[in-house]
């Protein structure tokens, strides 16, 4: 990277009309990093945070304390998703920003929790850190209030979920529960009628919380001010929809205005076209698959592994850390801006996931 930031970060930026977003990996930072990069972004790149994501290791006790204190150090709304072990080869931050615009923060309760940007020819909302305050419900009915609350701040920005192009979702020990949340997420797309409009490429991911929340939730909407603007999901050329083995997520969508085009690959795992994992036990090969099905989407709307201004690789296995790096050197691919995070991923045979934020001018 350039201009003061750290040595393993990474920048991409994409010119936009009157704007210019940027996009920020770090890896292997601590989340002590968050307030000093969101600062550099200010004073270097005359820029505001969107939001941030940050993957990092189980805390407790009074671990805890710290993920409080560092939440409350920093203006931006921050997803932090823990898993397990973080080394040098582990865990890290995605801050995405703006310069040349103004960004709105938007906040349920007291707490920020998204941010919006009114560009020429959309309204943008970021969502980030969502989940539900009684974290003594049970958990799908804590599931229903975090799609509750994400309604909620889509209003404050006069959107709904018919807005929305991508979510991202960590379910603290996922496999014990994972078929009542897509119950859980199928009834309220239902319900408002989502399956009728867009559905939301997405990620579901097993990840504790500094919350002590069943799940943390975040979010991308646009809403268009001009006909020109185009939200479409996507197929994948590799797999089935995942809508035929009934978890209700877009492969992928793509969001397109006159001053650039983006594409939100979703979760993607080492599944065949019929929704059955292949190459179990093996997790370089199900890297290999993963990468070529993450692939064909990019190819399938004239972008590539270059286009990439965000990525995270998920390893069910810390051993395992080196297996996406390891891959992209023999594929020969360009360096990248990811952080592999320790997190399960939702079926037991599954080994290493990935998801890629694609974008062009």
């Amino acid at each position: 990277m350039h201009d003061g930031f750290e040595r393993e970060c990474q920048m991409r930026e994409v010119s936009r009309e009157g704007m210019r977003e940027l996009f920020v990996t770090c890896a292997g930072s601590g989340a002590t990093g968050l307030a000093p990069i969101a600062d550099r972004l200010t004073q270097t790149q005359a820029a505001g945070v969107l939001a941030a994501e940050f993957f990092g290791p189980n805390l407790n006790g009074s671990s805890h304390a710290v993920a409080r204190e560092v939440l409350a150090q920093v203006a931006m709304p921050v997803t932090w998703v823990q898993g397990g072990e973080q080394g040098d080869l582990l865990g890290g931050i995605h801050l995405r920003a703006m310069a040349g615009v103004q960004i709105r923060p938007l906040a349920l309760d007291g707490v920020l929790v998204g941010t919006v940007v009114d560009g020429p020819y959309a309204v943008e909302c970021t969502l980030g850190g969502i989940h539900c305050p009684d974290t003594s419900l049970p958990n799908d009915q804590q599931a229903r209030d975090t799609f509750e609350r994400i309604e909620h701040a889509l209003a404050l920005a006069d959107m709904d979920f018919s807005h929305v192009a991508r979510t991202w979702l960590y379910l603290d020990d996922i496999l014990s529960w994972y078929r009542p949340f897509n119950q859980v997420r199928t009834d309220f797309f239902n319900e408002r009628g989502v399956f009728d409009g867009i559905v939301p490429a997405s990620t579901g991911i097993g990840g504790s919380n500094p919350h002590g929340a069943a799940m943390v939730a975040g979010a991308y909407a646009v809403k268009a001010k001009d006909p020109a603007v185009r939200v479409q999901a996507l197929p994948s050329p590799l797999q089935c929809p995942a809508l035929q083995y009934g978890s209700s997520f877009s492969r992928a969508v793509e969001v397109a205005m006159p001053d650039m085009r983006r594409v939100f690959v979703s979760g993607t795992a080492s599944i065949a076209p019929g929704g059955e994992t292949v190459h179990v036990g093996d997790v370089l090969a199900q890297t290999e698959r993963t990468c070529d099905v993450v692939a064909a989407i990019l190819r399938s709307r004239d972008m590539d592994w270059e286009h990439v201004t965000r990525a995270t690789a998920y390893v069910r296995y810390a051993e395992d850390a080196g297996v996406f790096e390891q891959y992209r050197q023999a594929a020969g691919l360009p360096a990248l801006p990811v952080v592999v995070a320790h997190n399960v991923v939702c079926r037991d045979d599954l080994l290493f996931e990935l998801e890629v934020d694609a974008a062009r001018a």
